[in-house]
């Protein structure tokens, strides 16, 4: 990996997020949004080791693909963002001396991981979207789990709203198990993370259920 391109990258990101407004008067919102990124880029280095991507060019567009929360979002601000952070990064990428079908591959990922859209001509090859699957991914890891409980005020709800909350949950999770990602390496990673969450609610389930009467 080009640790010179990459720290490049990681300062031009940094930069702009320290330039946001909203992110300036919301100093827990920027910590999120890097640690966030980081992650990211850390499990699209990953995928692209085990998928015989350019690394260095799979962790750029990972680190670029929030940059647009420098922005204030509209009433369609977070559907963009991808779209928007797409055009922040063009020009920044142009600064590196990469291919220009390299700059666009980055770009078309970037500016689809949100809603598989973009706003110019790209084709969704495996690195394109392995910039969408490594943003999934990290809605799945284990601080998720104790953030969108708290997140939730699940602590507070009776054993009753709990109870109601994880099947919901189960459901939802064993949805998505089986959602096709871009490459295997992803699909892969993906299932091992909602196997985890499956069976993290699953145990909290039976924790619950056994919080409540004398079990058969």
């Amino acid at each position: 990996m080009n640790r010179d391109l990459v720290g490049k990258t990681e300062a031009f990101l940094k930069e702009k997020l320290d330039g946001g407004e909203y992110l300036a008067a919301h100093p827990e919102a920027k910590a999120y949004r890097l640690e966030h990124t980081y992650r990211v880029a850390n499990i699209g280095r990953s995928i692209a080791r085990e998928e015989g991507f350019d690394e260095t060019e799979a962790v750029i567009a990972c680190l670029l693909h929030d940059v647009s929360y420098c922005e204030e979002f509209g009433e369609n601000g977070w559907k963009e963002h991808g779209r928007r952070a797409a055009a922040i990064a063009r020009p920044f990428l142009e600064t590196l001396g990469l291919p220009q079908e390299r700059i666009n591959d980055i770009c078309f990922g970037i500016a689809i991981h949100v809603d598989d859209e973009a706003d110019f001509p790209g084709e969704r090859t495996p690195f394109a979207l392995s910039v969408g699957d490594a943003d999934n991914i990290d809605r799945f890891d284990v601080y998720r789990i104790h953030e969108i409980l708290a997140k939730d005020l699940f602590i507070e709800k009776s054993i009753d709203e709990k109870l109601d909350y994880i099947e919901k949950r189960l459901a939802r999770l064993k949805e998505l198990r089986d959602l096709p990602m871009g490459t295997k390496t992803a699909e892969r990673i993906w299932r091992e993370r909602l196997s985890f969450y499956i069976q993290f609610f699953e145990k909290l389930l039976l924790q619950l259920e056994s919080s409540v009467e004398i079990a058969d």
